[in-house]
């Protein structure tokens, strides 16, 4: 494995676009350190701590710990992200998107954008939610209540618009920098890094308590071990594929002939990846941001007692909406009726099964079935983290790694890069990670 790595920086082409990548992660980092003007962090930190299970929480997740901070980068990648999500579902609805589409790299040149604009446009609404929430915030700093925000109004407000938006549309660019220039999905490693940032913390932490014999050595390994089982699993699902066999019949053309040729559509275990966890969490730390803002009220009071991590219910309904979003993406990202119109106009048919309506119903029937056990996998991992909170006394922190969105991505996105790292490496006639070739990849098939 240690050869692996130095082939890595024996291609020069290769260690600058790690470097360039690394450096550039260096500069995301930096960023989610700088406050914005006007705030005062000490009263922030202390009034932050009751928005952890809120969708304020899920927000500071992918802006790694940025938002809690407030600083220039508080909005993180999540508008780019939301802007790409109602372009892929308006594509799916909207004649204009649809058509999009279909028309290749112009397309997808129009189609990028407008996902900009629309990220302008979240991260501006956002920003400005964003400064009047600062402004109305308030905590007990040793036995004071101080305000978040010492001088508010109109300035405090356009300046905290301006810096946000621009930090946001700064790490859009540096994540397209990263695609382009770098290795790895640019969008994708700033959420990751984000996440990453936290481990240091843990460590400490749990060094922490076993040295104060509130934990010992045995449960840690044991946490290892777990963990280790967990991330395999994840691991095993992300790159689980069933393949449908396609033949194509040969074609004359000229003194040419095409097709003949046998090949298979894979269709992922889980193709939704992390998506329907973000939803689903969406959905269920809305009540609680809700009831956030009645603290005066009884029934506000119960709706969060019953929608917080330590309550049954919250794990069922959580599961059943993993499950349900899990069904509802998968159903935006792969079009069956549209794989089989391409695999008959290009003379493509699977053995045994008719083409056009007949091969959409065949995939159809296949997709679901596979996905069922995708989509259970998906809500066990999701609400593993809060099991192994309340039966190994466990920290929210430390339990987030071992399941839900977290470990998702961090798989899925080191997955990801390994691939792209590998493809370097047979290009250049270098040895992969694996003795067989190569890493079972996503774009594989």
């Amino acid at each position: 494995m240690i050869e692996k790595f130095r082939n890595i920086f024996a291609i020069p082409e290769l260690r600058q676009r790690i470097i360039f990548t690394l450096t550039l992660l260096v500069v995301v980092r930096i960023g989610a350190h700088i406050p914005v003007p006007g705030i005062n962090t000490e009263a922030l930190g202390a009034a932050i701590q009751n928005f952890q299970n809120t969708l304020f929480g899920l927000y500071d997740l992918f802006a790694g710990g940025a938002f809690q901070k407030a600083t220039i980068f508080a909005l993180g990648i999540m508008p780019y992200i939301s802007a790409s999500i109602i372009i892929q579902l308006m594509g799916v609805v909207v004649p204009y998107f649809q058509r999009l589409q279909k028309e290749g790299e112009e397309g997808r040149k129009k189609i990028t954008q407008l996902t900009r604009y629309g990220t302008v446009l979240i991260s501006s609404l956002q920003a400005y939610s964003i400064a009047i929430f600062l402004e109305n915030l308030e905590s007990n700093v040793g036995g004071f209540q101080m305000m978040v925000v010492p001088e508010p109004g109109f300035g405090f407000r356009l300046l905290t618009m301006i810096t946000l938006v621009t930090g946001t549309v700064f790490i859009m660019w540096l994540g397209e920098q990263i695609t382009e220039r770098g290795i790895g999905n640019g969008i994708s490693l700033i959420i990751m890094i984000g996440i990453v940032a936290s481990v240091p913390n843990i460590i400490v932490s749990e060094i922490s308590l076993i040295q104060e014999e509130v934990r010992g050595p045995l449960t840690e390994v044991v946490l290892l071990g777990i963990m280790f089982v967990i991330v395999a699993f994840v691991v095993l699902i992300t790159q689980g594929t069933r393949k449908i066999p396609v033949q194509y019949a040969k074609r004359i053309v000229g003194r040419k002939v095409y097709g003949g040729q046998s090949t298979h559509i894979p269709l992922r275990v889980n193709t939704a990846g992390v998506m329907p966890i973000i939803f689903a969490q969406s959905i269920m730390f809305l009540p609680n941001t809700i009831a956030m803002f009645f603290q005066g009220s009884e029934f506000m009071q119960g709706v969060m007692l019953v929608f917080s991590p330590q309550h049954w219910f919250y794990w069922t309904v959580f599961g059943l909406t993993i499950i349900f979003f899990t069904y509802f993406y998968t159903a935006i990202a792969f079009n069956p009726q549209e794989v089989a119109e391409n695999m008959k106009k290009h003379g493509g048919f699977i053995p045994g099964v008719r083409p056009g309506k007949k091969t959409s119903e065949f995939i159809d029937n296949i997709l679901s079935r596979v996905t069922l056990p995708g989509s259970i996998f998906l809500a066990f991992i999701a609400v593993f983290p809060f099991i192994l909170m309340n039966t190994m006394d466990v920290g929210y922190d430390l339990a987030s790694f071992f399941g839900g969105t977290s470990l998702l991505i961090i798989v899925g996105v080191a997955l990801d890069t390994l691939q792209q790292v590998e493809s370097h490496l047979l290009m250049r006639h270098y040895d992969g990670f694996l003795k067989k070739g190569r890493i079972r990849g996503r774009r594989r098939g």
